[in-house]
């Protein structure tokens, strides 16, 4: 049995002993060692430039459109067809639009010199009549352009319609002219200026570089810095043709995206632009195709207020504005999840290592909004309870599944080359079972009474149409699907989905035309 320890020992100091070897071999081995520590640790903070601050990047757009155009079109007057020839500038065919975005119409259909007044509805299958019985008086709807008075009256020859107090002559339901009015829009010019801003880096710059031939006109190659954009060369990029869809409109958009370097000793910020197709392409079979709206031009004649109503077709052009790209992916092998702080340009996002991040903690406070149907039923007696996980065997593999594929579930990216890597994403790491074949994953984001119960909770007098119900449900369901795997909202917003989850849920809650957006960055 050990002594008690004395008071001198508390005043006692020891130190381990130092042997100092003079060897030529442990010598170099020593410093090898340190020499590929030092190299690696090096290497991985330039590579990865690990010791940059990065945040996102604060931009303003202001656009300018040029361009003139000679429009062709025929009038009535006094009941004989006439050519008449019209220039159309900047301030006939621009129209002003809120963010970052600018209109230039290409097409038009004109119903000139309506007043307010009693006339015949424009015939279609909701307003046909035969007597004055299959009207009521009162009644309006959306499709109509006026109030019913009631009667039933003579629209032209044998047909009859329901008379409406409204605008009249009613607006004739036509097609757009083809070819496009404006064809020669394609020739018109934008100029687009950029002003960024790196707050915390206290560093401010634009895309119009000092020395800028103003003459000069954007080409990928030739001129990739030049601002100024002609618009017939931007559907080119994308593998359209303008002047097809200048005759029912669309929606284009323009991607910049900055490129910037700030470390002193090799600084570079130029902007890279790119371009995309945003609207549905499939025109022919589309519900709603193109990009159109009315407005009206007002006058007086005779002290009688009148109108020329006019419905207008163009292409509205999205600047989107991105640099820093902050972007999580979570993996349902992995206990964290991945912040991907870099340009993801060539390379598939499952390969990207990225920087680890812990799993925020689960706020469970909304679990009592919830409908009654996501809670679990009542035990049944006699009956243990058994969780119900992923199941272990692994998903039989799809033959479209791509390489980069590991749970046997994903399928292709419909974006472009350029783009497709941003989908190039699994649910996993590993080759295993599919996190779709999980029953939380039914339950909390398939499930189409639990996704309708969170639409009505957010907007409590919400109208789901035929149309718009599987959109609205869809892009629930991703939005579940990012709340339930990210927890942080600031996550979740940032977060890109795994590809199998993605078509998972497109299968659910298809689209009739069958093509995607597919990831659109914040910025």
């Amino acid at each position: 049995m050990p002594a008690c320890c004395s008071c001198s020992d508390v005043f006692q100091y020891e130190t381990t002993k130092v042997t100092r070897i003079q060897s030529m071999n442990y010598g170099t081995i020593k410093w090898f060692f340190h020499v590929i520590v030092f190299s690696y640790v090096s290497f991985a903070l330039v590579s990865d430039k690990l010791y940059q601050r990065k945040e996102p990047v604060i931009s303003s757009v202001h656009t300018k459109v040029k361009g003139i155009a000679e429009v062709k079109e025929e009038i009535m007057e006094n009941g004989v067809k006439k050519l008449v020839h019209s220039v159309f500038d900047t301030a006939d065919y621009t129209f002003p639009l809120q963010g970052n975005s600018f209109f230039v119409m290409t097409n038009f259909l004109k119903t000139e010199g309506q007043e307010q007044r009693l006339c015949p509805e424009y015939p279609t299958r909701r307003t046909l009549c035969s007597s004055d019985r299959g009207c009521k008086k009162g009644w309006m709807d959306p499709q109509s352009k006026g109030i019913q008075t009631g009667r039933c009256v003579v629209y032209e020859g044998n047909r009859k319609t329901c008379e409406v107090s409204a605008w009249c002559p009613i607006e004739a339901v036509g097609e757009a002219p083809r070819p496009a009015l404006l064809n020669s829009a394609e020739n018109f010019t934008v100029l687009i200026k950029n002003n960024i801003d790196f707050p915390g880096h206290n560093y401010t710059t634009r895309n119009i570089l000092p020395g800028l031939n103003i003459t000069c006109t954007f080409h990928k190659t030739q001129n990739p810095q030049c601002p100024i954009f002609r618009l017939g060369d931007i559907f080119r990029e994308t593998g359209d043709n303008f002047s097809d869809v200048a005759i029912q409109g669309g929606i284009m958009g323009i991607e910049i995206y900055w490129d910037c370097n700030l470390d002193r000793w090799f600084h570079h910020c130029r902007p890279k632009y790119s371009f995309r197709r945003l609207d549905d392409k499939t025109t022919n079979v589309s519900l709603y195709p193109g990009y159109n709206f009315r407005y009206a031009k007002y006058y007086k004649e005779n002290n009688v207020e009148k109108r020329t109503l006019i419905k207008v077709f163009g292409i509205r052009f999205d600047i989107l504005v991105f640099g820093t790209t902050l972007k999580y992916v979570s993996f349902v092998d992995e206990s964290h999840i991945r912040m991907v702080n870099q340009k993801l340009l060539g390379r598939s996002l499952q390969d990207v290592k990225g920087q680890e991040v812990p799993r925020p903690a689960m706020d469970f406070t909304d679990l009592s909004k919830l409908p009654l149907a996501l809670h679990d039923p009542p035990p049944i007696p006699g009956q243990p309870g058994e969780m119900q996980p992923l199941r272990e065997e692994a998903t039989p593999r799809s033959r479209d599944s791509p390489v980069w594929c590991q749970c046997g579930s994903c399928l292709p990216s419909q974006l472009p080359k350029s783009h497709r890597c941003l989908e190039e994403l699994c649910c996993r790491k590993k080759p295993g079972a599919c996190i779709t074949t999980s029953e939380l994953f039914r339950k909390l984001v398939l499930s189409r009474h639990v996704l309708q119960f969170l639409l009505l909770y957010q907007e409590p007098l919400l109208a789901l149409d035929v149309d718009s119900t599987n959109s609205r449900l869809r892009h629930c369901a991703y939005r579940c699907y990012a709340t339930w795997r990210f927890g942080s909202q600031d996550m979740a917003d940032f977060a890109i989905l795994p590809s199998c989850c993605r078509w998972r849920i497109r299968k659910e809650f298809p689209k009739s035309e069958g093509q995607y957006s597919g990831f659109k960055s914040p910025y």
